[in-house]
């Protein structure tokens, strides 16, 4: 619960900049003429749905968070690839807030694989 927290409040924070065109990115914003749009929007979402799946005490709910919190970690890696690029010799400085972010949904995706729920064993059919 607590890394999905991180992950919304650092989506709220700025990513990188790149000093010599007065560029900067964020996880809701991007000023400049470029149009980035908001690459924080879908590790938003998948954080509020992970906490969600946290939280419930199904079988079913802990398996869907594998797979959510394993999007938001992909979705993590490709706002990596797409806004750390150099354009013409300018390469963005990458700031706290990215790598906290990234690291949270990996934390994030760890926790998902150990959760805390006791399932009811069957007997046996003779």
């Amino acid at each position: 619960m607590a890394a999905a927290i991180i992950i919304i409040i650092c989506c709220y924070l700025n990513w990188l900049c790149v000093p010599t065109v007065h560029l900067t990115i964020g996880g809701m914003s991007a000023s400049g003429k470029h149009n980035f749009g908001r690459p924080g929007l879908m590790p938003i979402f998948f954080s509020v749905l992970a906490a969600i799946n946290f939280l419930l005490p199904f079988v079913w709910a802990k398996r869907t968070n594998i797979f959510v919190t394993g999007f938001c970690v992909a979705w993590g890696v490709r706002n990596y690839f797409l806004l750390s690029r150099c354009y013409s010799g300018e390469c963005p400085q990458l700031l706290p807030a990215f790598y906290i972010m990234l690291a949270a949904s990996l934390l994030m995706l760890a926790m998902s694989f150990v959760p805390d729920i006791k399932v009811k064993q069957k007997p046996l059919a003779k």
